[in-house]
């Protein structure tokens, strides 16, 4: 905590720092920025966007020759749209989007050596900013963090003569079953459909020992752990109907929607799903979601990237917009609420001290521990595709998880031969 606070108070002098530094001189020509971020519709939080228009007010109030020029995209087009303006030539400055590794490999990006402090680069997340790295250094940004929980609706339960969360697979089923038997729809919520399959599936493979990567940071689909997990699913939870009719097309946003109608007992979800819930009255709790033998399974982590673009020049006007967005009030702007989880320790510690905060405080101290896709390999969209197209097969009936792992395994073999000649 001490080590907490001192990054805290230093990185808030480093940003004032930096202010002076830019703005010292004023012969200085102003500078444009151009940010191209994110919006999103009520369905999935449109407060995680609907801040940008004060941080960058209160920023050019403070840089007088910094300007921002803003341009929002809707959340589902930002990868291809900012694909198309660095093939044309046309890169932002600062940019946010879900993939990073190809632009840092093709050597477009600052690292973030470049554009923050040492405090200041202490200060962020280790799990997340490892998660960002490529080659050594960190170009992917963490922003608008989030990490998922079993969450299970209290008054089904109770009904159900369900004690508590359950804390192992065995007792995920036995609840299952116990839901299934008063008439739950959907004892637990198995989100296999295209929109979220791959973080699903990982967060069950986590739980048996297994995940995408193997020892070497290499893709390693079929293993016994992963097999097993998906053998699991099949035949203990599936096949008895504990996961609905069409465990394959259920997508993360109807899951959301048929939990808070009481529709599904228990589901693996993030923390956007509390406000949700809580604005309908659904009476709710979360639990880690458990290991396959007991315990609490290690937490899949998600995040939105930053990455400030190498093409207009503006190493030091970026660095200063940066820092600014990640320190003090605008860090809480963007780590706090019911939306997304702050990326820094400090953040952290201000946001699980605030009261109107404490609902996050689960969430928050799983940050740390969590495990993420290989999303800093170039060629993981293609494989993520696969696997939310494939994954859910093994499942259903007749599936065949080590066929489909195996499948998986030539994905992205073929992935990896395409974006190394990209």
């Amino acid at each position: 905590m001490r080590r907490r606070q001192f990054l805290l108070q230093t990185a808030g002098l480093a940003g004032t720092t930096a202010a002076f530094g830019l703005t010292g001189c004023s012969a200085r020509q102003e500078v444009t920025l151009d940010l191209l971020v994110a919006s999103y519709d009520k369905s999935v939080g449109a407060s995680l966007g609907d801040q940008w228009d004060r941080v960058v007010a209160e920023f050019e109030n403070q840089h007088a020759d910094i300007r921002i020029k803003l341009e929002r995209v809707p959340y589902n087009k930002i990868d291809r749209v900012l694909a198309q303006r660095v093939e044309e030539g046309r890169a932002p400055d600062i940019a946010q989007s879900n993939v990073f590794a190809p632009y840092a490999e093709d050597g477009r990006l600052y690292d973030m050596s470049q554009l923050f402090d040492i405090v200041t680069q202490a200060d962020f997340i280790r799990s997340f900013t490892d998660a960002g790295t490529v080659d050594d250094a960190t170009y992917g940004i963490p922003f608008l963090a989030s990490t998922p929980r079993l969450f299970y609706n209290k008054e089904l339960f109770r009904r159900a003569r369900i004690s508590g969360a359950p804390t192992s697979w065995d007792a995920l089923r036995e609840a299952a079953g116990a839901l299934k038997a008063i008439g739950v729809k959907t004892p637990y919520g198995l989100q296999f459909g295209p929109e979220a399959a791959d973080d699903e599936a990982l967060s069950w493979l986590l739980a048996a020992g297994g995940g995408y990567t193997g020892e070497l940071a290499e893709y390693d689909f079929a293993t016994p752990a992963n097999t097993g997990a998906l053998t699991w699913l099949r035949d203990e939870l599936v096949a008895d109907g504990l996961a609905g009719a069409k465990p394959a097309e259920l997508d993360r946003t109807a899951a959301y929607a048929q939990f808070l109608q009481g529709e599904i007992g228990m589901l693996i979800a993030h923390p956007v799903l509390m406000g949700a819930a809580d604005q309908a009255k659904v009476p709710y709790a979360h639990a880690p979601f458990p290991k396959k033998d007991g315990g609490a399974a290690r937490p899949l982590g998600l995040s939105d990237w930053l990455m400030a673009f190498e093409r207009n020049g503006h190493r030091k006007e970026c660095g200063a917009f940066l820092a600014f967005l990640y320190s003090g009030k605008s860090a809480m702007t963007y780590g706090g609420g019911q939306s997304a989880l702050p990326v820094t320790y400090s953040a952290s510690d201000a946001a699980t001290e605030n009261s109107s905060e404490q609902p996050l405080t689960a969430f928050i101290e799983q940050l740390s521990d969590a495990q993420f896709a290989p999303v800093n390999m170039r060629s993981w969209p293609a494989v993520r595709g696969a696997i939310r197209t494939d994954v859910g097969q093994a499942v259903m009936k007749g599936g065949e998880p080590a066929t489909v792992l195996e499948s998986l395994d030539e994905s992205a073999v073929r992935a990896d031969m395409e974006a190394a000649t990209a």
